[in-house]
């Protein structure tokens, strides 16, 4: 869970620096974007954000999918459910704390403040980590527009996520399975 939750902030060869289970969770998440980034349904949800965001276009929809896993309720059928969720992650990584990236301890410090992986189910939630995405770049000023864009295609996105869901759950099942040890 560690490595994955760092896994941007780490570039490179410094996955190497950490344990072999963190270096394994940075491995998956590399794993979940390309996989995400080559699908036809993010293609397609890119296309909405691409006139307005062009290269961060994909940024934006992983964003969008968080809100719709959030809301998934085969993956969380209850906002208890995803509340612990939520809760159990903060507390695995403030147990890792000191050996996280000095780079991402502040994010994940406001991410635990504001509790973003249980707000990321509402849609005021999805539109203050639009205006993370544009903080955090070097090259764009609004989020306001993608927030915009999010809510008029928002059954678009629906099914985009909802053809793309159930093979990403496939790919981790394979993932898990090469990785077990023997």
């Amino acid at each position: 869970m560690v490595g994955n939750m760092i896994s941007d902030f780490v570039k490179g060869r410094k996955q190497y620096e950490y344990a072999p289970g963190v270096q394994q969770g940075i491995q998956l998440h590399r794993a979940i974007d390309n996989f995400t980034d080559t699908h036809a349904a993010t293609q397609q949800a890119k296309s909405i954000f691409k006139p307005a965001y062009r290269l961060y276009a994909g940024a934006f929809v992983d964003v969008v999918y968080d809100y719709y896993l959030a809301n998934d309720r085969s993956c969380f059928p209850t906002e208890e459910a995803l509340m612990e969720f939520s809760q159990y992650t903060y507390e695995v990584l403030q147990s890792h704390y000191d050996g996280l990236p000095e780079n991402y301890k502040p994010v994940y410090r406001h991410m635990k403040a504001q509790n973003w992986l249980f707000n990321y189910r509402h849609t005021w939630g999805i539109e203050k980590s639009f205006g993370g995405i544009v903080y955090r770049s070097a090259y764009l000023s609004d989020s306001q527009t993608a927030h915009a864009l999010f809510l008029a295609h928002i059954d678009e996105l629906q099914t985009c996520y909802n053809a793309f869901a159930p093979d990403l759950w496939k790919m981790l099942e394979n993932w898990r399975q090469d990785k077990l040890p023997y």
